[in-house]
C-alpha cells in the first residue's frame, strides 16, 4: 500500500496540472471528442456546409489533412500523443474546417477551389489560418493556441520558395497580428503566457514583432512581410 502510495504521489508530480490525456487504445473515445471539437466548430460558425470527421492510424508525414473531393477531415492518430490542450486539437480541425469550406464555395460547387489552391497555396494557407482564428474564437476555443500548436509541430525550412506553406514563422506572425488586431483580449489575458513553445515563439519572433511594433507606432496601413 504504500509503494502504491508513492507511485501514485511520483504520478501527480510528473503529469502537468492540465495534462491533456487520450487513450489512444480506444478508438471511439479519440472519433468522439475530434467529432464533438469539428461539429462545434461547424455549429458555432453557422456553416452551411457537409463537412465529416475521422480518425485515422499514423501516418508519416502527415498531422491532418481535408480533402476537396468528400470534403472529409482526417486527423491522424501520431498527432494525439503531441496535443496537450482541446484548444490546441480545436485549433488543427479550423484549420482544416477553413479548407473544406473553400472546396465547397465557388462555381459548380466548388468544383474549381482545389486548382486554385494549387495556382497560390501560401496564400490559401494564411486564409485559413486567420479564418481558424474566427472559427476559434465564435466557438469558445482559444485562438492562440494555434500558434502554440505550429511553434511545437511545423519545422522550419529554410526558404519557402518551392513549398506549398509558407514559413511557419511567418504564419504564427500573420496569426499573432490577426489575434492583436482583433481579439486583442486573448493576448493580455494569454492563458500560454507561461507555456514553452509560445515562449520559443516569443523568442524567435522578435525581428517580426518589432515590424508589427512599427508598424502600430507609425500608423501606417501597409502589409507586412514577414520572416
Amino acid at each position: 500500500m504504500k509503494k502504491f502510495c508513492i507511485l501514485f504521489l511520483m504520478l501527480l508530480l510528473v503529469l502537468p496540472a492540465n495534462a491533456f490525456i487520450v487513450d489512444e487504445t480506444k478508438n471511439g473515445e479519440i472519433n468522439s471528442l475530434v467529432n464533438k471539437i469539428g461539429f462545434s466548430i461547424l455549429n458555432a460558425n453557422k456553416i452551411p456546409y457537409r463537412i465529416t470527421f475521422s480518425v485515422k492510424q499514423n501516418s508519416k508525414y502527415l498531422i491532418a489533412s481535408s480533402s476537396p473531393r468528400n470534403r472529409k477531415i482526417v486527423i491522424y492518430k501520431n498527432l494525439l500523443p503531441q496535443i496537450d490542450d482541446e484548444d490546441e486539437l480545436a485549433a488543427i480541425i479550423a484549420h482544416e474546417i477553413s479548407h473544406g469550406v473553400d472546396s465547397n464555395e465557388g462555381i459548380f460547387k466548388g468544383f474549381f477551389s482545389f486548382y486554385e489552391y494549387l495556382a497560390a497555396p501560401k496564400k490559401y494557407e494564411i486564409k485559413a489560418d486567420k479564418r481558424a482564428v474566427d472559427y476559434l474564437v465564435n466557438a469558445g476555443y482559444n485562438p492562440v493556441a494555434i500558434i502554440v500548436v505550429y511553434s511545437k509541430l511545423l519545422p522550419q525550412p529554410r526558404y519557402d520558395w518551392f513549398m506549398f506553406h509558407p514559413l511557419p514563422s511567418k504564419r504564427m506572425m500573420y496569426i499573432y497580428e490577426y489575434i492583436f488586431n482583433k481579439y486583442p483580449a486573448f493576448l493580455v489575458n494569454n492563458k500560454y503566457k507561461t507555456n514553452l513553445y509560445y515562449q520559443n515563439f516569443l523568442l524567435t519572433s522578435q525581428q517580426n514583432r518589432k515590424k508589427l511594433q512599427n508598424k502600430i507606432q507609425s500608423d501606417s496601413q501597409k502589409i507586412l512581410r514577414y520572416e
